[in-house]
């Protein structure tokens, strides 16, 4: 199994107030209140500076930036979201965290013009605990035609996934996987939205172990990391929003 290799490019970390009330954003995005209610209306939020994002200061590749969350110090996560302020398509993914999934993830997506990129994560309270950090970009990033809708091969190779599982410490195993998929937002003339939707990832037997709900705001063919707290091979069952199914089981 080929271990993927990514571009390592500077990272930068914005962290924000710990309990900080919602109705006063420290990063000053102008796209806050539309956030705020879509995806917060009517539930606690506070910004805590435990959600770190990490992600280039400047986007040189507006249709795959390169981002990682992790969280430190926060008890009974349940869920982890991750959105975009000022993207058309403003939520990348949501994941179910629990005892085997660890709150932490690696992604790559799409940024369409200087936006703060948003972590968010909600305990068995129902408290929403937010981070994020800003990245500035040239722009476009959503409103351009993948690169496989100008390959005529581009179906022969649709769904291809390449993963590799190693173990860290404390006995844990990180997953990186890439899955061969255009992502296409839909926001292109005569270019429908076709995108992985959801990944499931499940232990050896089936069981599954965390949901993962994916928008085309994810980078075309999409690389995603996530730390687990089980031994073994895992099993990769996706499905986009045309229906297509793919699977895969990655060995340690």
């Amino acid at each position: 199994m080929k271990h993927l290799i990514g571009l390592v490019l500077g990272v930068c970390l914005c962290a924000v107030g710990t309990a900080q009330a919602a109705n006063e954003d420290p990063m000053r995005s102008p796209g806050w209140r539309i956030i705020e209610q879509r995806f917060f209306a009517d539930q606690t939020v506070v910004f805590d500076d435990r959600v770190q994002v990490l992600a280039p200061q400047s986007a040189e590749d507006t249709f795959a930036v390169p981002g990682f969350v992790r969280v430190d110090g926060i008890e009974d996560i349940e869920r982890l979201l991750v959105i975009i302020d000022l993207n058309p398509v403003q939520k990348v993914l949501e994941m179910d965290i629990n005892e085997a999934v660890m709150p932490s993830v690696g992604f790559r997506f799409k940024v369409q013009q200087r936006t703060p990129v948003r972590a968010a994560v909600q305990t068995s309270d129902g408290t929403w605990h937010l981070g994020g950090t800003w990245v500035n970009a040239a722009g476009g990033g959503c409103t351009a035609p993948s690169t496989a809708s100008a390959d005529p091969d581009w179906a022969k190779r649709l769904g291809e996934v390449d993963a590799a599982l190693w173990r860290r410490d404390g006995g844990v195993q990180r997953l990186k996987t890439r899955l061969v998929h255009p992502m296409d937002t839909g926001l292109v003339d005569n270019i429908p939205a076709f995108y992985l939707e959801t990944l499931e990832l499940q232990d050896e037997k089936g069981d599954v172990l965390s949901t993962v709900t994916i928008e085309s705001a994810m980078s075309e063919n999409p690389v995603l990391s996530f730390d687990l707290a089980v031994d073994g091979p895992v099993r990769l069952n996706g499905r986009d929003n045309q229906g297509n199914r793919f699977r895969a089981l990655v060995q340690p």
